[in-house]
C-alpha cells in the first residue's frame, strides 16, 4: 500500500510571517488554542522555519518585548516532504507535524494523528478484501494461531460444518472442533494410514493438507485445507486398483485443479496430470517411465513424498518449493492389496502459495491494525487528564453524570471554556455500555465549513473535484456503536444543523454523492460555551435541534463557583508537572491564597497551564507569590502596599468569619446563606473557604 503525502496533508494554513512581532504571534496562538506550534514564511512564502508556543511562552516569561520581532525564537531545524513523496507503511518516528513543501514553497502540513487515522483506515478495508479473497477459495480453509485461536473460517468451511463464520473466528479451536477430527488434523503434520486419514463430515470424505503457517523463521501457526474426495472414492470402489485407469478416472483426475501424481509400488512414475505441471513447473515427457528416486538425484525435486510413503507404508506429508517457485503442500497416499503390499501412490500436489501469502498479510494487517488502534489510544489518553474534585457541586455532577451514562439519550454539556467538558463526554463514553466501542470527539469550530459535512458524513466515490477514488468513510460511520462528542456545536452551520437533525430524528445518515441512506447505532453528545438560546433568538440556531440535543442537560460549573477544587487541582497539576519535567517543586501557601482570589476565566485549562509556565520560568524549588503574573498578584501587592490597614482588614475579617459561622449553624445550604446575608452564593463559597469554615453544598 503506497499513500501520497498529497493524500494526507492538510492544506487549510495558519502561519507567521518573519516580519510578524511577539505579540501579533501571541495572539495568533490564543486565538488558536489547539495548535502547538506555527510554521514562518518569507514574502514568497518561502518556509523559515516553526514557532512553537512553548518557546514563545518562555521567551515572554524571560521579559522578551511584545514588539520584538519573532525572527531569533525560529526553529529552522526540520524535516520536510513533498507532496508527490509517499510515506512508508509504518513512521519509525514519532512527529508533532511535518511540513509539505513544493518547489521550496510551503503547502500543506502532515499532522501525527491524522496520519496514523488515516493509514489505520485503509489497512482495515485492505483486511476486509483479502478476507474476501479467501472466502472465494471453494475449498474449506481453517487456520488457527499457536494458542489454538480460530483466524481463518472461510466461507466454504462455514457452510461444511454449519456454523457461523463470524461466530467462529477467534475462539478456542478445541472447543468449536471438539469431537469433528479436524483439530487432529490441524495440530497433527503426519496423517495417519488411510483410510484413517480421512475426515467424514456431513456425510463427505474429505483428506486434510495441512501445513505449518512461518514468518521470520517461526512458526506462528498452522493452516488446513479440505479436499473432497467422495466422488473419487465411489469411482475407486468400482474398479480395481491393478487395473489401468479407464478413460473416466482419467478425465477427472485431468480436470482436477490439484496436481495428481501416480507411481507402482516400486516409485516408477505412470501419470501424472496438467495440474501438476502447472503448479511444479515439471513436464510429464521428463517423469513418465522413470523412477522417483533418479529424479531426486538428478535434481528435478529436492524430496519426494512417494519415496517416503514407499518407506514409511503410509502416508506422508510434506512441503516442498519445485522448479516453478511456488509453495507446494504434498500428500502421498499408499494403496496396498489383500495382503498388505504396497501397489500403487498416489500423491496430490496443492498449490499453497496464495493461501499462505493472504495469511502472512492478514497476520502481517492485524497486527498493524492493532498497532495503530493502540497509538490513537495512546494520544487520546495524553491529551485527557484524570477529572480531580473536591466540591460538593462537582462531586454530584458527577454522581449524575455516571448515571446519565447508562442510558442512551442524547445529553448537551454546556459550561466556560476550561471548564473541562471534554473529559465530562469522556466519562460518559467510560462509564456506558458502548465503553467497548469508538470515542471519537470533533470541534465542529475548528474544521473549515467547507469540509465539515465530509468530516462528518462522508462521501462517495466521484463525489467532488479531488474526492477520493475510494470515497471516504465519515465521523458518524466511525462512531458507530460508540459515542461521537461534538464540541462547540454553536459553531456548526444552519445547513449541517438540518442534516444532524435528521440524523438524530431517524439514526439514518447518507454520504456526499451517495444516493441510500443507511442505518448508525452512534450515541451523541454535544459541547457549547455558548448561549445556544440566545443564538436561536438571532436566528443562528435551530430550536428543533436545540431540544434534540438538550434531552439531558448537564453545566459543568466555573472554577470560580467551586474554589474549593482550587488547591487540589493546583497541587495535581504540580504533580503531572513535576514528573514530566523531572522536578521536585512546591507552592509556596500565598500563592494558593492568590489562587483563591483569582476570578479564573480561563477557568481549569488556564489554571493548568499557569501551573506549568510557573513550573518552567520559577527559578526555586518554592513557587513564590513573586514568580506569579501580575494580572494574579495585584491584589496580594496590594494588601502589601495597605500595612497601615491591617488591623482594620483584620477586624474585618473576623466579622465576617463569625457571621459566617452562626449562618451555617443556623441554615442548610449556602444557598439560603447567600438569600439571607443578601450576597451571591459564590461569594459564601468563597469566603467559607478563606476562612476555613466546611460547608455543606
Amino acid at each position: 500500500m503506497r499513500i501520497r503525502v498529497s493524500e494526507l496533508m492538510n492544506s487549510s494554513l495558519l502561519f507567521l510571517q518573519c516580519g510578524q512581532s511577539i505579540g501579533e504571534a501571541a495572539r495568533l496562538f490564543v486565538e488558536n488554542e489547539n495548535i502547538a506550534a506555527l510554521p514562518v514564511v518569507d514574502d514568497e512564502h518561502q518556509l523559515l522555519g516553526f514557532l512553537s508556543k512553548k518557546q514563545l511562552l518562555v521567551a515572554l516569561a524571560g521579559g522578551i518585548s511584545s514588539q520584538d520581532g519573532i525572527g531569533s525564537l525560529l526553529n529552522r531545524e526540520f524535516k520536510s516532504l513533498s507532496s508527490h513523496d509517499y510515506l512508508p507503511l509504518i513512521i519509525e518516528e514519532k512527529f508533532e507535524y511535518i511540513p509539505v513543501i513544493n518547489g521550496g514553497e510551503l503547502v500543506g502540513m502532515l499532522y501525527y494523528e491524522e496520519v496514523y487515522h488515516a493509514i489505520a483506515e485503509r489497512l482495515y478495508a485492505q483486511q476486509l478484501d483479502m478476507e474476501a479473497s479467501i472466502d472465494a477459495v471453494y475449498n474449506p480453509v481453517i487456520s488457527i494461531d499457536n494458542e489454538y485461536r480460530i483466524e481463518i473460517f472461510n466461507k466454504a468451511a462455514a457452510k461444511l460444518m454449519g456454523m457461523s463464520a463470524q461466530e467462529v473466528r477467534g475462539s478456542d479451536a478445541r472447543k468449536i472442533f471438539h469431537g469433528t477430527g479436524l483439530l487432529d488434523s490441524l495440530l497433527s503434520g503426519s496423517p495417519a494410514p488411510l483410510p484413517a486419514n480421512k475426515l467424514l463430515i456431513g456425510g463427505r470424505s474429505f483428506l486434510p493438507y495441512r501445513t505449518d503457517v512461518s514468518r521470520d523463521g517461526r512458526t506462528i501457526g498452522a493452516i488446513l485445507v479440505l479436499r473432497e474426495i467422495s466422488e473419487f472414492e465411489e469411482l475407486v470402489k468400482e474398479s480395481e486398483y491393478t487395473k489401468k485407469l479407464n478413460r473416466e478416472l482419467d478425465a477427472i483426475i485431468e480436470s482436477s485443479f490439484d496436481g495428481l501424481f501416480v507411481t507402482d509400488g516400486q516409485a516408477n512414475i505412470l501419470m501424472l496430470n496438467q495440474g501438476f505441471e502447472r503448479i511444479t513447473g515439471v513436464m510429464a515427457n521428463e517423469c513418465i517411465g522413470r523412477n522417483m528416486a533418479d529424479l531426486v538425484k538428478e535434481g528435478i525435486f529436492s524430496r519426494s513424498g512417494t519415496l517416503l510413503a514407499l518407506e514409511k507404508g503410509e502416508p506422508v506429508t510434506i512441503s516442498i518449493v519445485p522448479r516453478s517457485g511456488k509453495e507446494v503442500l504434498i500428500t502421498s497416499n499408499p494403496i496396498f492389496d489383500e495382503q498388505g503390499n504396497i501397489i500403487m501412490v498416489v500423491t496430490n500436489v496443492r498449490d499453497i502459495t496464495e493461501l499462505n501469502e493472504l495469511q502472512r498479510r492478514l497476520q502481517q494487517v492485524e497486527g498493524l491494525r492493532q498497532l495503530y488502534k493502540s497509538e490513537l489510544q495512546q494520544l487520546k489518553m495524553q491529551n485527557s487528564q484524570k477529572m480531580v474534585v473536591k466540591s460538593n457541586k462537582m462531586k454530584e455532577l458527577l454522581n449524575m453524570v455516571t448515571r446519565v451514562a447508562g442510558v442512551d439519550s442524547t445529553v448537551l454539556i454546556q459550561g466556560e471554556s476550561g471548564v473541562g467538558k471534554e473529559l465530562i463526554a469522556e466519562i460518559i463514553h467510560q462509564s456506558s455500555n458502548r465503553r467497548e466501542g469508538p470515542f471519537i470527539k470533533v470541534n465542529c469550530g475548528a474544521i473549515p465549513e467547507n469540509l465539515l459535512e465530509s468530516e462528518l458524513f462522508g462521501y462517495e466515490e466521484g463525489a467532488f473535484t479531488g474526492a477520493r477514488k475510494s470515497g471516504k468513510i465519515g465521523l458518524f460511520e466511525l462512531a458507530n456503536n460508540g459515542i461521537l462528542f461534538l464540541d462547540e456545536i454553536g459553531e456548526l452551520p444552519l445547513g449541517l444543523q438540518v442534516k444532524l437533525l435528521r440524523v438524530l430524528q431517524n439514526k439514518e445518515i447518507s454520504r456526499i454523492g451517495g444516493s441510500k441512506s443507511f442505518k448508525v447505532d452512534t450515541r451523541i453528545v454535544a459541547g457549547t460555551n455558548q448561549d445556544l438560546m440566545g443564538m436561536i433568538e438571532q436566528q443562528k440556531f435551530r430550536l428543533d435541534l436545540y431540544y434534540r440535543l438538550n434531552v439531558i442537560p448537564i453545566t459543568v460549573p466555573p472554577l470560580r463557583e467551586r474554589m474549593e477544587d482550587i488547591p487540589v487541582l493546583a497541587n495535581h497539576f504540580l504533580e503531572i508537572f513535576n514528573q514530566k519535567y523531572r522536578m521536585n517543586k512546591r507552592f509556596q501557601k500565598d500563592v494558593i491564597d492568590c489562587f483563591m482570589e483569582y476570578h479564573w476565566p480561563g477557568n481549569v485549562r488556564e489554571l493548568e497551564n499557569l501551573t506549568e509556565r510557573l513550573m518552567v520560568t520559577s527559578n526555586d524549588r518554592i513557587i513564590k507569590t513573586t514568580d506569579l503574573p501580575g494580572h494574579i498578584n495585584k491584589l496580594r501587592q496590594k494588601n502589601d502596599n495597605d500595612k497601615a490597614l491591617c488591623s482594620l482588614r483584620q477586624t474585618v475579617e473576623n466579622a465576617e468569619r463569625q457571621l459566617l459561622e452562626k449562618a451555617f449553624k443556623r441554615y442548610k445550604t449556602t444557598y439560603q446563606i447567600a438569600q439571607a446575608l443578601g450576597i451571591n452564593q459564590s461569594t459564601v463559597v468563597r469566603k467559607a473557604a478563606k476562612y476555613g469554615i466546611k460547608t455543606r453544598n
